[in-house]
Formats: C-alpha cells, sequence, structure tokens
C-alpha cells in the first residue's frame, strides 16, 4: 500500500502543525515507545485535528518517516575543532550524550525506525546526510596532513561512532565519556595507520 509523502510548506501555520506534531511525535515516542505511537495520541498531544494529521501523514509510520526527515534540515555541522581528533571526540561526545538520556529520543526513534520499511529507510536516508556532512572533518585532516589521502569518512565515522552505539543500543550499557574518547582515538589511530 502506498503512503502519501508528507507536504512540505514553508512558514506560517503549516511549518507550526508540522512543528507540533513531530514534537508530539517525538515525545510520545520516547515517553511510550512505538506501540503507543497512534494518530489520535498525536493529535491529542500536538492540539492538531485528528483529520489534518490523518491527512498529512496519513500513517503512524509516515509520522515516523518526517521526523527522521527532519533531521536533514536542521543546521548540524560536523565539528571544527582544528584537529580530526578534536573532532571525533566532539562527535562521539554529542552522540553518547544522545544516547545516554534517559529517556533517550535517538533511542526511541532507532528502535521505531525498524518497526516498518519507510522508516527504515528514512533512518538510512538520516544516516547518509550525518555521514555526508561529517565527510567535511576528514577532507580538513586529509588538508592538515593528519591522515592520509582516500581516507573514507564513513568508514572512519563507523569506526569512533559505532561502538558507542554497539554498547548502547545492542549490550544497554551507556558507556563515559572517557570511553567514547577512546574510541574517537582508536579510530584516528587507525586511520592514520599507528
Amino acid at each position: 500500500m502506498a503512503h502519501p509523502v508528507p507536504a512540505r510548506r514553508p512558514g506560517g501555520r503549516s511549518a507550526r502543525v508540522r512543528a507540533d506534531v513531530l514534537a508530539a511525535v517525538n515525545a510520545l515516542l520516547t515517553e511510550d515507545g512505538y506501540d503507543a505511537l497512534s494518530i489520535e495520541a498525536v493529535a491529542d498531544r500536538s492540539g492538531v485535528h485528528r483529520t489534518t494529521v490523518y491527512r498529512r501523514w496519513g500513517s503512524v509510520p509516515m509520522l515516523l518517516v518526517d521526523l527522521l526527515d527532519l533531521g536533514a534540515e536542521d543546521d548540524w555541522r560536523a565539528p571544527d575543532t582544528g584537529s580530526l581528533e578534536g573532532d571525533l571526540i566532539a562527535v562521539n561526545r554529542e552522540v553518547r550524550d544522545a544516547l545516554s538520556a534517559d529517556p533517550s529520543p535517538t533511542l526511541a526513534v532507532i528502535a521505531a525506525s525498524f518497526r516498518s520499511p519507510e522508516a527504515a529507510q528514512a533512518l538510512r536516508r538520516f544516516w547518509a546526510d550525518r555521514y555526508e556532512r561529517c565527510a567535511v572533518a576528514v577532507q580538513r585532516a586529509v588538508d592538515r596532513g593528519e591522515v592520509p589521502a582516500g581516507t573514507d569518512p564513513d568508514r572512519l565515522l563507523i569506526a569512533a561512532t559505532g561502538p558507542l552505539y554497539h554498547h548502547r543500543v545492542l549490550l544497554g550499557r551507556a558507556l563515559t565519556r572517557d570511553e567514547a574518547d577512546a574510541y574517537a582515538r582508536a579510530a584516528l589511530a587507525g586511520a592514520a595507520g599507528a
């Protein structure tokens, strides 16, 4: 069954409705998980009429898709600390903090994204966007001579952040900031050929 693609309209009432609805989706998902998410609950929480939510999003999976797609519209940029080590540590600290929040919207969205093919695809788009934004940090490091030309930005970022997701999502263990920093340094050492 085809799902409608959420309409994207700049500014005005439409932008407020979208912001209110997606804030409600994020809050409900974080508080109660995917199974408790419904058009009715989102409408009640957001103050947006149920028929508006149905007409614009059509289903719970499409609400989640729009929430994930919102990440591509933000102004997040890879840190620029002056060194790749500092940039990777800064990224790892952001990831660690997002995964360690209690409750964690990040964990809730990741878990929910596997509940529908549309949301899983939206999550892949989100990560592709983040990797693309981080590639500039690796290019700066290549230009400074910190890592060899041809260093794969995605592979480096996965090596740095992957252990954080593994520990938190798969093992249920939040890492300390020092542990997150150590994984960033280890990924850099591997990329630099140390």
